[in-house]
């Protein structure tokens, strides 16, 4: 069963192939015999009615430094591929939400994964608001006596943008830290959003759990610990990935989660979990997925795929070339 895989992702040639989710899933599509077809956010068009880009085939290999080819540039009508991965890292902009807009005019005939109509509507920062009692205490706001009064209450905060990612402009503060103020002025010129702001979670000094799911279910986990010096522990800021377990509690929050996931067509999530608490669901472009499978954990590139292929409709499957 040879598919046609469009992929929509950033610059081909600045992957990490060690660590990138995107490269794994497109060798895995290789593998299994697909065609991949490349194109980036900006080779994105919506003529008429119709959702085309301008792609080039793609071949991927497992090897520094020669990790691809590209072949002729064509535009190309994306309703005629069996499958578009939406895989460009966010922020989670107005270009971000007028791809989704675009691409969910061809989802499901073609499916588009993950569902863009719902990953515009569980932005990481928010759709975790949904799930009561399982993230830590949070506001979502401008209002800066607000941001002070939680502050006082919890002595030690997060604040973050709330549509950042990666873990840039992530601050932590102590209750006698002067420059809240400062950052706050900060926030108010460079974003136009609400921030987040969340009581401060000591247990992060253990690390960031980081859960793979497929289809809403729990596949696996790795742990990320800051750096020494380092409040965030993601990869992009230094953070240091390890292999470990899922407990109860994590397995209660995936349980929790997981049939919301698997009903809004959010094929692979990524969520992150500190000591007891769900921190976000990302669903735009998670990672993890090479980490896990080194630490000995499951291959989630091939349990994606499989999760996939199940959805493709059987007229599709039996028309593909």
């Amino acid at each position: 069963m040879a598919l046609t895989v469009a992929i929509q992702m950033d610059p081909v040639e600045r992957v990490d192939i060690a660590g990138d989710s995107t490269f794994a899933l497109g060798l895995e599509a290789q593998a299994r015999g697909h065609k991949l077809l490349y194109y980036g956010p900006r080779d994105l068009t919506l003529r008429e009615t119709a959702v085309v880009a301008r792609v080039r085939p793609l071949s991927l290999r497992n090897t520094r430094g020669d990790h691809f080819s590209l072949g002729e540039s064509s535009v190309y009508d994306l309703s005629q591929a069996e499958i578009v991965l939406m895989r460009q890292d966010p922020p989670f902009d107005m270009a971000y939400i007028t791809a989704t807009h675009m691409l969910e005019r061809i989802h499901p005939k073609t499916l588009v994964v993950n569902d863009p109509f719902h990953v515009r509507n569980a932005p990481e920062k928010l759709f975790v608001t949904n799930f009561k009692g399982l993230m830590p205490p949070t506001l979502i706001t401008t209002d800066r006596e607000e941001i002070r009064a939680f502050r006082a209450l919890h002595k030690e905060i997060v604040l973050k943008p709330l549509y950042g990612n990666g873990g840039a402009g992530v601050f932590r503060l102590k209750s006698d830290d002067e420059n809240l103020n400062a950052l706050l002025e900060m926030f108010t010129q460079f974003y136009r959003e609400p921030v987040v702001v969340q009581r401060y979670i000591p247990e992060v000094r253990k690390g960031d759990k980081r859960i793979i799911l497929v289809d809403g279910e729990a596949v696996g986990a790795i742990n990320r610990v800051p750096a020494a010096g380092e409040a965030r522990s993601n990869m992009h800021v230094g953070g240091r990935a390890e292999a470990i377990e899922m407990s109860a509690r994590d397995l209660a929050i995936c349980a929790a989660i997981g049939p919301e996931l698997k009903a809004r067509g959010l094929i692979f999530a990524g969520i992150d979990v500190i000591g007891d608490y769900l921190t976000e669901i990302n669903v735009t472009s998670p990672t993890g997925i090479q980490e896990l499978k080194r630490f000995g954990g499951a291959d989630a590139a091939r349990l994606i795929w499989d999760a996939i292929e199940k959805r493709i409709p059987a007229a599709r499957r039996s028309a593909a070339p």
